[in-house]
């Protein structure tokens, strides 16, 4: 795959909808049972187009919104990509046999794998822990003294949410640390603190990177909350890098997502960003203004009863994105349309009722295709995501569940 992500890439925007899903439904047409598929030219069009957005900014890749070793690979293989964000200790330790820079981006209480890190010299080297509390390290010192074991590093996570006057917390609930007296405090203590060394600081403003603001009634407030939201966080995350580094020689200030790298990499306080929902683009990426993602993963399940003249159903389909329990969250069918699904039954673990003008046409056995509502949850439920190019299948590339790896 690391070769094909190399090559000139084919412009996106303007292709007839219809026409790239028959294409990529008659790629699989010799294959059967539930699948997804990525699609070469799209992902090369999502993480080129990711590079621009990032005005130069190094982009470390985000591993819960991929969870394909192969994608991680060929994208890390681009100038403009450096490092991994992963999202469990055990997930870092298994990346690191073969890659160098791995931060995880949550902190960790898995004391088997503390132990594995405190014992490999090499993984040390490599993965960066997360931390919030003081407490996080004194569970590590509890699996591993200081004394017997290798230097681990760490990053703090600052919480980026806004305080606002009006609407209160706005964001989402990570550390509790908000202001640079917090993030010092905490600092101090890790710089006092034997076989540890503070390398970073990480700060995600998901109020800003994962909300639309181009579609629906709330987005002319969308667009005012992240303009205030910007605003604040620059100032008070630029306070909270100059206190830091009187403490410590920070090596990466980690901010943004897929949503915000414009405004993330306009901080001058910043000296990365984070992407991974980009690459291969759910359907919540379709409400932003300031971007038009590719599809470039799918998954399509087949048609297995008919309950009436207007209903199809579909085997499985229950394949549902993080965060609140709408139908943002949920797969979207978008090829036969139109199809939807059913308000009292949305997608279902084992099937999934669908209705509209396209159900009329639908035989048993034919496909359905969806977007997955983000990115990772696709890849969850298959072993495998067969890769197409130019309408063909050209191979296929095992999901972690297809290596036999179930983190989280």
């Amino acid at each position: 795959m690391i070769e094909v992500l190399a090559r000139e890439p084919v412009d996106q925007t303007g292709r007839d909808p219809d026409e790239f899903w028959r294409r990529i439904d008659a790629a699989v047409a010799d294959f059967s049972g539930p699948l997804a598929v990525i699609d070469v030219g799209a992902l090369r069009h999502n993480a080129l187009d990711l590079l621009v957005r990032a005005g130069g900014v190094p982009i470390r890749v985000a591993s819960k919104s991929v969870r394909v070793r192969a994608v991680l690979d060929a994208v890390l293989a681009l100038p403009g990509y450096a490092g991994i964000l992963a999202y469990t200790l055990p997930e870092a330790l298994w990346l690191a046999e073969t890659h160098e820079d791995i931060v995880v981006g949550y902190p960790t209480a898995d004391r088997a794998a503390l132990a594995h890190l405190a014992a490999d010299e090499s993984a040390a080297r490599r993965v960066t822990l997360m931390v919030d509390d003081i407490a996080q390290l004194d569970l590590l010192d509890a699996v591993a003294p200081p004394s017997v074991r290798a230097e681990v590093r760490v990053a703090i996570d600052a919480d980026a949410s806004w305080r606002s006057a009006a609407l209160g917390h706005v964001g989402v609930r990570r550390s509790p640390l908000h202001d640079a007296a917090d993030v010092t405090r905490l600092a101090r203590a890790i710089a006092a603190r034997p076989g540890v060394r503070l390398v970073g600081l990480m700060m995600y403003e998901a109020q800003v990177a994962g909300q639309p603001d181009a579609v629906g009634p709330e987005a002319p407030l969308m667009r005012w909350m992240k303009r205030r939201s910007i605003a604040e966080l620059h100032d008070r995350r630029a306070g909270i890098v100059s206190a830091l580094r009187d403490v410590a020689a920070l090596e990466f200030v980690n901010g943004g997502g897929t949503g915000s790298l414009e405004a993330t990499s306009a901080d001058r306080s910043v000296t990365e960003l984070t992407a991974g929902s980009g690459l291969l683009a759910g359907h919540v990426f379709d409400g932003y203004r300031g971007f038009t993602p590719a599809p470039a993963s799918a998954f399509s399940l087949e048609v297995v009863r008919r309950p009436t003249a207007d209903i199809v159903t579909v085997l499985g389909g229950g394949w549902v994105g993080s965060g609140p329990p709408a139908a943002s969250r949920q797969p979207r069918p978008v090829w036969p349309a139109p199809l939807r699904t059913l308000t009292r039954e949305g997608a279902g673990e084992v099937q999934t009722p669908l209705q509209g003008r396209a159900a009329s046409t639908l035989a048993i056995g034919d496909r359905v295709w969806f977007r997955h509502a983000k990115s990772g949850e696709t890849a969850e439920h298959v072993d495998r995501y067969l890769v197409v190019d130019g309408g063909a299948v050209i191979g296929e590339v095992p999901t972690y569940r297809g290596e036999g790896k179930a983190f989280l």
